[in-house]
């Protein structure tokens, strides 16, 4: 076989061409250079990230002929020889096939022998998590007290499955997935150097399908060189990787937005036919609503999107599509993506929620302009309230000296006339029937207020009761005095549409009288009292009365 796999060809061979783990290699390469060579490695992190590749080039470091050095030469009989495979020294075992506990003591058994070739004995086990208990306890002793020209390098990409005893034996270093910029550079190079074609568009389809492994990304370019006709195209990535390509999704969240359900479902259909994957395509979906959220609200953060296109079109969608609706797609589209891992019918979940996300209703982020216009007077109000309340509490703690009923009247709101005598009216004529009768519509009449799109009145309305009613008027009780002198004064017309809406509920024309709390239990306690006063002096015996009207009250003195 003449021909390699890309990612075989291009393996690393010095630490400058690891990509995206200079926190690693520019930690190895300054124990080199200081000779500060620990005697176990412990490398974990994501499959594909050169766990490996590092590990076979600090092997050739440490041997080089020119060691120290930063550098392998690549070009010494060691360096030469490591690189082929063929320097018994340095040995990579796998510990999937090899993790009983006879393979341990084997290599336990053979640590105490010096280098035949090298300075150094390299042992580079991979996936080391995979080696029974036995046989992490046959290498636990010989990995804590090796020989001094033995160094153990295990790779890992579950390293809470190595028993804590090990980890704590060796210099742990954590490899990253590697940055999307990072692998389309490096893909770059690769395509540069087969000579081949490709477009950036096309390579960063290939990073992202990637998700951060460099063995990976490679393996991909090669099967995408192999599928193309000599130039790489995004089209030709996008085939063979399942992806959909941006514009598409564009479309598709277009439609959404504009709650097109048979645009939507027509896009859906003709994906499916390309052969696309349900499950990549609502995680390609999640991606491109969590790109809209980032741009919308931190446009300027540098590498914020990365799996977008950011174009005119993705542009126009961050500006029309609101955050809450972005807060929302991105809750239902997760919720069905976990859903649609225990079905046998993906593609069912997924055309449920997109028709959820086309019904669902736009949050309504600020009310009409006239209803903003009467909430930002009512603020306005307020706080000139508050100010005046703030001034008056100031002055009544200053006058400490004065009565303490003088006290109380100045710390008294009093922005509002109670209009006794009409309340006195309307309590002379009242009737338990029609008080039930308002007090039956009034929470439709609120609801009905909201319906109109008049917040601000249902919200002044919310801490107000009926307490009597007459068969043309009502005593309507608010909690606060402040909001009892907003709807009496009637400047945003809340009593207007308070007595229209209650016509239309009942049938009956009602005027609204406004009352503070405070004021209606001392109203009502009076009117009491003086109609029982009335009635007692109603039932008075007719020979006192005449009495008292002949010779005047004065001059009469009644006895039992």
């Amino acid at each position: 076989m003449t021909y390699q796999a890309l990612y075989r060809v291009f393996r690393p061979q010095r630490f400058a061409d690891v990509v995206g783990q200079e926190h690693v290699t520019k930690t190895l390469q300054s124990a080199l250079l200081q000779n500060k060579i620990s005697h176990a490695y412990l490398f974990s992190g994501p499959r594909g990230t050169g766990k490996t590749s590092a590990a076979k080039i600090f092997a050739k470091a440490v041997n080089c002929e020119h060691a120290p050095t930063a550098e392998p030469c690549n070009e010494c009989p060691a360096c030469v020889g490591i690189t082929n495979g063929t320097i018994p020294d340095v040995l990579e075992i796998d510990a999937a096939s090899n993790n009983r506990v006879d393979e341990i003591r084997d290599i336990r058994d053979k640590v105490k022998f010096a280098p035949t070739s090298v300075r150094y004995k390299v042992y580079i086990i991979d996936e080391v998590h995979m080696l029974s208990i036995g046989a992490f306890n046959a290498l636990l002793k010989t990995l804590e007290e090796p020989p001094k020209h033995v160094i153990f390098i295990l790779a890992t990409t579950e390293p809470h499955k190595i028993p804590l005893t090990i980890i704590s034996r060796c210099q742990r270093f954590d490899f990253r997935r590697i940055p999307l910029p990072s692998i389309v550079a490096r893909l770059r190079h690769v395509v540069s150097q087969q000579g081949i074609e490709a477009a950036d568009e096309a390579l960063s389809a290939i990073a992202r399908a990637a998700d951060g492994g460099m063995r990976d990304a490679l393996s991909l370019l090669d099967q995408a060189i192999s599928f193309s006709n000599g130039q790489l195209l995004l089209e030709d990535v996008l085939a063979m990787t399942g992806a959909v390509s941006s514009a598409t999704l564009a479309s598709l969240v277009k439609a959404i937005y504009e709650k097109d359900a048979a645009t939507v479902l027509q896009l859906l259909e003709k994906m499916m036919d390309q052969g696309k994957d349900p499950n990549r395509l609502i995680e390609d979906l999640i991606f491109y609503y969590r790109d809209l959220l980032l741009y919308k609200t931190a446009p300027h953060v540098e590498g914020a999107i990365k799996g977008a296109i950011v174009d005119d079109a993705f542009k126009h969608l961050a500006e029309a599509v609101p955050v809450s609706n972005l807060y929302e797609t991105i809750e239902v589209l997760n919720k069905s993506q976990q859903e649609m891992k225990w079905t046998n019918h993906p593609r069912i979940f997924l055309e449920v929620a997109l028709i959820k996300l086309c019904h669902q209703q736009v949050s309504q982020a600020l009310p009409p302009s006239e209803e903003l216009q009467s909430l930002i007077q009512r603020v306005e109000y307020l706080e000139a309230e508050l100010r005046r309340l703030k001034e008056q509490n100031v002055s009544a703690a200053a006058a400490t000296s004065a009565p303490a009923k003088k006290q109380t009247k100045g710390l008294k709101t009093g922005g509002y006339k109670t209009p006794i005598g009409r309340i006195y009216e309307i309590l002379k004529q009242a009737t338990h029937q029609d008080l039930a009768l308002i007090k039956s519509h009034w929470a439709e009449m609120l609801d009905t207020l909201k319906k109109q799109h008049k917040v601000s009145h249902a919200a002044l309305l919310q801490e107000s009761e009926p307490v009597a009613a007459s068969p043309n008027a009502f005593v309507l009780k608010f909690k606060y005095e402040i909001h009892c002198k907003m709807a009496a004064d009637n400047t945003n017309y809340v009593k207007d549409n308070l007595e229209a809406i209650l016509f239309e509920l009942t049938k009956k024309r009602f005027e609204m009288v406004a009352v503070p709390e405070e004021e209606w239990g001392k109203i009502r306690e009076e009117f009491i009292r003086g109609k029982e006063a009335k009635q007692e002096q109603e039932e008075e015996d007719p020979l006192i009365a005449e009495a008292k009207r002949l010779f005047g009250e004065e001059l009469i003195e009644i006895k039992e």
